[in-house]
């Protein structure tokens, strides 16, 4: 089994170590001083870095880990990268022997053009495609093509945990209330990740189970959300854009 850390790093932004034994696996590392400081505290060995998009939040570590670390970098391979790295692609395996885990590779475009998730049995690792109660600004893609990754992480086994790489979750939920006020899923799970902040702990991760119960990105259709979205018809993608343009001005 692995044990997967949490790295603070900007104003809100987690770099998460995969950690087996002394192996560590870091996925997204946007600032490479955080990671550094864990690994050297721990001594622990960098094995391989994987990247899900092309944001400098996620990627601006890169070139400082390698410099210590020349580990094998994995990166979307549907643009360009500014390294050295393995394009992986959607239906690719990244076999990690040095944790022992075996990731697929799911092409979700939305946030970005390129952006990818990395999915086992267990674990989600999605970036900014998903977040606690909420999901990822539209930068690059079309609302048709994020809802329709979202459709696809709802078809993940509900007990999928999910880690995304920001602590958006509390403001998420403010606003998912707003939109549907009677969830008492919703209610519940913001006086949870109300206490957790209060004791600067991580809300995430989450399940799928519990994004599927609460996060309104994922409940488009649901009534309360149809009515509270300012949609003009009820419409799935409809409603989707009216709340993911709601969402950019709360």
């Amino acid at each position: 089994m692995i044990n997967i850390v949490p790295v603070p790093a900007f104003e809100d932004n987690y770099i998460w170590l995969l950690v087996h034994e002394r192996n560590v696996v870091v996925i997204d590392p946007g600032d490479a001083m955080p990671v550094l400081k864990a690994l050297k505290e721990n001594n622990w060995a960098l094995k391989a870095i994987l990247i899900t998009h092309h944001h400098d939040d996620h990627i601006g570590g890169v070139q400082a880990l390698r410099f210590q670390f020349p580990v094998p970098v994995y990166a979307p391979g549907y643009r360009s990268y500014p390294f050295e790295h393995i394009p992986v692609k959607e239906g690719d395996s990244i076999q990690l022997n040095d944790i022992g885990e075996l990731f697929q590779v799911l092409w979700l475009p939305g946030h970005t053009l390129d952006h990818i998730a990395y999915i086992n049995d267990n674990y989600l690792f999605c970036g900014d495609v998903l977040f606690g109660a909420g999901c990822g600004r539209l930068f690059e893609g079309t609302p048709l093509q994020m809802l329709n990754s979202l459709n696809r992480i709802k078809q993940l086994p509900i007990s999928t945990q999910v880690f995304c790489t920001h602590e958006y979750t509390v403001k998420n939920i403010q606003f998912a209330r707003m939109l549907e006020p009677s969830n008492q899923k919703l209610k519940s799970r913001e006086i949870k990740v109300t206490q957790l902040r209060q004791h600067n702990l991580p809300t995430l991760p989450s399940t799928i189970a519990e994004e599927l119960e609460t996060n309104p990105f994922l409940r488009c259709t649901h009534h309360e959300i149809m009515q509270n979205s300012g949609a003009k018809s009820s419409a799935e993608i409809d409603i989707f854009t009216a709340i993911r343009q709601l969402r950019n001005h709360y």
